[in-house]
C-alpha cells in the first residue's frame, strides 16, 4: 500500500515524517529502498533536533547514497518557488506519479551476471553437504545346532529375532550335515557402517538366550553389494 507524505519542506510535513519513522530504520523495511530515496529527495535539508527520528533516518540514507556516488561533489543549491494559491491536496494527488514509475529511478542498478553467480555460489555453500551413502554387504552364515534333537524352527526364529539398524535377514534353508543333524544356512544384508558381522555372531547369536539352540556360527560368504 502506497505511503503519502506532503509538505516535507515544512515543519508539519517533517513532524508527520518523524512520527512515521518512530521505531523504524527506513520507510518500507529494514533496508534502504527507492521509497527512501524519493522521500530523501523531497526533504530540503537535514531535519533538526526537534525531529530525531527523521534526522537519524536522513543521515543514514545520506551516508548510503554517498557510498553509491564516490565522485567528489562541489555542492549545488536548488531554488524553490511557493506553491500557487489555487493548489489543493486533490490536485497535488493527481500530479503524483504512479507507483510503477519507480522503475525509472534505479540508483543501484540490476544485478550483473557475476553478482548473480556469486549469490548462487553463496547459497550453495550454505546447503548441508549430502552425506555419502554407506556401502552394503551380503553375508551367508552357517548356523549349527547342538544335536539332532534341537528344534530347528525355534533356532531360526531365535536367529531372526536379532534386530538392529542396518541388518536385514533374507532367505534361509536347512542343510543336512550327517547323523540326522541339519544346519541352518541363512542370508543377511548389512549396512557396513552400522553392522559388524563379528558383533552379530559373538554378542547375539552365540550368547544367551540364543545359544540354547545355536552351538556355533560361521561365515560362509561375504560379498560387497
Amino acid at each position: 500500500m502506497a505511503i503519502t507524505f506532503t509538505d516535507l519542506h515544512t515543519e508539519s510535513g517533517l513532524k508527520a515524517l518523524n512520527e512515521f519513522l518512530s521505531g523504524k530504520s527506513y520507510i518500507s523495511g529494514d533496508k534502504i529502498s527507492k521509497d527512501d530515496v524519493k522521500v530523501y529527495a523531497a526533504v530540503v535539508e537535514k531535519p533538526g533536533d526537534a525531529f530525531p527520528n527523521a534526522s537519524q533516518w536522513y543521515e543514514s540514507v545520506d551516508t548510503q547514497l554517498a557510498k553509491s556516488f564516490p565522485g567528489k561533489a562541489v555542492g549545488v543549491s536548488i531554488a524553490t518557488q511557493p506553491a500557487p494559491a489555487d493548489s489543493t491536496p486533490a490536485k497535488e494527488a493527481e500530479k503524483e506519479s504512479p507507483a510503477d514509475d519507480d522503475d525509472d529511478l534505479d540508483l543501484f542498478g540490476d544485478e550483473t551476471e557475476e553478482e548473480k553467480k556469486a549469490a548462487e555460489e553463496r547459497e550453495a555453500s550454505k546447503a548441508p553437504a549430502k552425506k555419502k551413502e554407506s556401502g552394503k554387504s551380503s553375508v551367508l552364515l552357517d548356523v549349527k545346532p547342538w544335536d539332532d534333537e534341537t528344534d530347528m524352527k525355534k533356532l531360526e526364529e531365535a536367529v531372526r529375532s536379532v534386530e538392529m539398524p542396518g541388518l536385514l535377514w533374507g532367505a534361509s534353508k536347512l542343510v543336512p550335515v550327517g547323523y540326522g543333524i541339519k544346519k541352518l544356512t541363512i542370508m543377511m544384508t548389512i549396512v557396513d557402517d552400522l553392522v559388524s558381522v563379528d558383533t552379530v555372531i559373538e554378542d547375539h547369536l552365540t550368547v544367551e538366550p540364543i545359544n540354547e539352540y545355536v552351538q556355533s556360527c560361521d561365515i560362509v560368504a561375504f560379498n560387497k553389494i
